[in-house]
C-alpha cells in the first residue's frame, strides 16, 4: 500500500473529547473518525485492525467446531417480550416503531433472535449439540458514551451461542469456548487474565470476564498470589475473617454518644477518635421495592452485585433520603442497626465487631461500644464488599493483588434463561421434549483493538502487536533523489514477493514527518531508505518497540523482515512485553 493513495489524516494535536490514550491515538492515527456520540467512521488503516482481529477470532471458532450465520441488526419486539427482556432491559435498548406501527429494537445481543431461529429448526437430541457466532454491528444507547471504541454505542462484536442437551454438556462446551478465547487473545499479541464475573444483563449462573492488563484500565479486577483464582473486583470471592476468640473481645456496654454534625464515616471517625474500620456503616436500600439494611465497616464499601445475588433480588438501589428518614427516623448519617425495624444483612467482616460505633437512628447521636453479635438481629451474613488489594483469596487463603484491565470478551453459561420461556426444546432419547441448555460468548472487536493501544503505545504513538498491526512493515523514502526512490520502489516490490504486509511512505513529506508519522502509526517494523543507505548499500532497520536501529544490507533486507516477522509470530505476548 503505498501512503500516497492512502486516506491517513494523522493529525499533532490531542482530540478535546478524547480522554483515554486508545481514543486520542486513533484519532490522531487516523484510525476512525466520530460520526456522532459513540459512533465512529473506521478508516482504512482502522479497519485493517479490525478485520485482522475478526480473521483470528473466525478461525478459532471454527477450530473449536463453531458455524458461522448472520441474523439482523433490527429485531421485532416480539422475541423479547418472550424472553422478558424487552420490559427489562433498561434505556440502553433502542426501541423504535415502524410504519404500520409494530414495535422493533436494535439488538445490542441475539439471544432471542437465535433461540427463535434454532427453535424452528433443531428438532431431535440428534441435532445437538450446536454452536452458532456472527461477527455483526450491535447498538446499545449508553447513557455516557465515551472512551472512543471502549464505550461506543455502535460497535462490532462477535457473538455466540451454544445449544447442548444437558448442563454437563453445556459445560464442556463452555470449557471449550473459554479454551477458544485464550488462545484468540494470545494470537492476538495480548497479555490478559480471565476472571470470574456478574452475569449482567445477559443473565445465567456462571460468567468469566477477559480482560486486557493495562494500568489506564477502566476495570478494577483482583489476583490471587498463591493460586490461579483471579475476579472483577464485583464478584471476587473473599474469605472470612478468623473468628476472634471470646477472651479478646471487649466488653463494652452500649452507649449513646453526642454527635452534632458528624454524617460522615470520617467525620464520625475524627470526632470519636477512632478508625474507620471501627464503624460499622448502615446502608439503606430498596431491594425489590421494599426497604433492608445492609452493614459493612467503614472503610469497606457494600457491592451492589453481591447484594443482589445473596439476596437473590432482581433489583437493589440505594434509598433516597426521605426513604431513609422514614424507615430510621433519622437524617441521613445517622441510621444504625441496634433497635432497626428492618431486615439487615451485614457483610462476614461486620458479623463479629466489638466495641464499634454505629449511627443511633437518632439526629446527632452515635453508639459506642457495638457488639454486633449481641446487640444486633441479622437476617443473614455473607460476603457483600467490593474486593481490593490485600484480601484474603476466598479460594486459597492467599492475598489479592490489584490490577487495572480492559474488559474485552466474556463467556456465559445461561442454562435455560432463554430456552424455558421461549420454548426452545428438543425430543430426547426419552421420547420426551427437554429445554436445550444454551450458553453464549461475546469479544468486541473495536475493544480489543482499543485494548491493544492502552496496553502497547508510548509518548510517540501505538505500538501494535504484530498480529493485529495493519501492516507489518512501514517502508520510509527518505530523500528526493532518483536513486532514493528507484530503491525504495524496488525493495517495496521485494518485501511484497516475501509475502510482507507493507505500508510504503512514498510522499514527499520531509523526513522527520514520516519519522513522526511512522512512530505514531505504530506498524511493528520499519526500514528506512535515505541517500546515505543507498550509497553504503544498506537499509536502516528499526523494530517500533525496543527502537533499536541496526543497518541490514540491502540485499537481504527484504529476507530480513521476512525472518523477524515470522521469528515475532513464534513468541509469546510475555515475551514481548518489555
Amino acid at each position: 500500500m503505498r501512503y500516497s493513495k492512502m486516506l491517513i489524516p494523522t493529525v499533532k494535536e490531542v482530540p478535546a473529547d478524547a480522554q483515554v490514550i486508545s481514543h486520542v491515538l486513533m484519532l490522531r492515527a487516523g484510525l476512525i473518525r466520530k460520526v456522532a456520540a459513540g459512533i465512529y467512521n473506521y478508516l482504512p488503516l482502522g479497519l485493517r485492525v479490525l478485520r485482522k482481529i475478526e480473521q483470528i477470532i473466525r478461525e478459532e471458532m471454527v477450530r473449536a467446531g463453531a458455524q458461522e450465520l448472520l441474523m439482523p441488526a433490527v429485531n421485532p419486539a416480539e422475541l423479547w417480550q418472550e424472553s422478558g427482556r424487552w420490559y427489562k432491559y433498561g434505556p440502553e435498548l433502542l426501541r423504535f416503531k415502524d410504519r404500520k406501527g409494530a414495535d422493533y429494537c436494535v439488538g445490542p445481543t441475539h439471544e432471542e433472535v437465535i433461540t427463535a431461529l434454532v427453535r424452528g429448526e433443531v428438532r431431535s437430541y440428534k441435532e445437538l449439540p450446536l454452536n452458532l457466532f456472527q461477527i455483526q454491528s450491535k447498538f446499545r444507547d449508553e447513557v455516557r458514551p465515551r472512551f472512543g471504541l471502549m464505550r461506543a454505542r455502535e460497535f462490532i462484536m462477535k457473538d455466540a451461542y451454544s445449544f447442548d442437551v444437558d448442563e454437563k454438556a453445556a459445560a464442556v462446551c463452555y470449557e471449550g469456548m473459554y479454551r477458544t478465547y485464550c488462545r484468540i487473545f494470545d494470537r492476538c499479541g495480548l497479555r490478559f487474565r480471565a476472571v470470574e464475573a456478574d452475569t449482567g444483563n445477559i443473565g445465567g449462573n456462571r460468567s468469566h470476564e477477559f480482560q486486557v492488563l493495562a494500568e489506564s484500565g477502566e476495570d478494577a479486577i483482583v489476583a490471587c498470589s498463591q493460586c490461579s483464582y483471579a475476579a472483577n473486583v464485583e464478584k471476587a470471592a473473599i474469605g472470612a475473617p478468623p473468628v476472634a476468640p471470646a477472651a479478646s473481645r471487649p466488653d463494652i456496654p452500649l452507649q449513646k454518644v453526642a454527635t452534632p454534625g458528624q454524617r460522615t464515616i470520617d467525620e464520625v471517625a475524627s470526632f470519636l477518635k477512632v478508625e474507620p474500620q471501627q464503624i460499622v456503616k448502615s446502608l439503606i436500600y430498596l431491594v425489590d421495592g421494599k426497604p433492608l439494611a445492609a452493614l459493612c465497616r467503614g472503610d469497606h464499601e457494600i457491592n451492589e452485585v453481591k447484594l443482589r445475588a445473596h439476596l437473590r433480588a432482581d433489583e437493589v438501589m440505594l434509598a433516597d433520603d426521605a426513604t431513609i428518614e422514614q424507615t430510621t427516623h433519622a437524617p441521613c448519617g445517622f441510621a444504625g442497626p441496634v433497635g432497626l425495624d428492618l431486615p439487615i444483612v451485614a457483610d462476614q467482616a461486620v458479623a463479629q465487631m466489638f466495641g464499634a460505633v454505629c449511627g443511633a437512628n437518632e439526629k446527632d447521636m452515635h453508639f459506642t461500644g457495638l457488639a454486633v453479635p449481641r446487640d444486633v438481629k441479622l437476617q443473614s451474613i455473607g460476603d457483600l464488599r467490593t474486593a481490593r488489594a490485600g484480601d484474603t483469596c476466598g479460594r486459597c487463603g492467599g492475598s489479592f493483588e490489584l490490577h487495572r484491565g480492559v474488559e474485552v470478551g466474556q463467556v456465559f453459561f445461561l442454562g435455560t434463561k432463554y430456552a424455558a420461556p421461549m420454548k426452545c426444546v428438543y425430543l430426547g432419547e426419552d421420547g420426551k421434549e427437554h429445554p436445550m441448555v444454551m450458553g453464549c460468548y461475546g469479544i468486541g472487536v473495536g475493544r480489543t483493538a482499543a485494548a491493544a493501544i492502552e496496553q502497547n503505545h508510548d509518548d510517540d504513538g501505538i505500538i501494535w502487536p504484530l498480529p493485529i498491526a495493519p501492516c507489518q512493515v512501514h517502508l520510509l523514502s527518505l530523500g528526493p533523489q532518483p536513486e532514493v526512490v528507484q530503491v525504495a520502489d524496488r525493495l517495496y516490490h521485494e518485501l511484497l514477493e516475501h509475502g510482507v504486509e507493507v505500508l510504503y511512505d512514498d510522499r514527499s513529506e520531509r523526513p522527520g514527518v514520516k519519522f513522526k508519522d511512522a512512530d505514531l502509526l505504530g506498524i511493528p517494523f520499519r526500514i528506512a531508505i535515505g541517500g546515505k543507505g543507498v550509497a553504503g548499500g544498506y537499509a536502516e532497520w528499526r523494530p517500533r518497540r525496543d527502537r533499536q536501529t541496526v543497518n541490514v544490507p540491502l540485499a537481504v533486507i527484504a529476507s530480513h523482515a521476512r525472518a523477524a516477522i515470522d521469528s515475532e509470530m513464534r513468541r509469546t505476548p510475555a515475551e514481548i512485553a518489555p
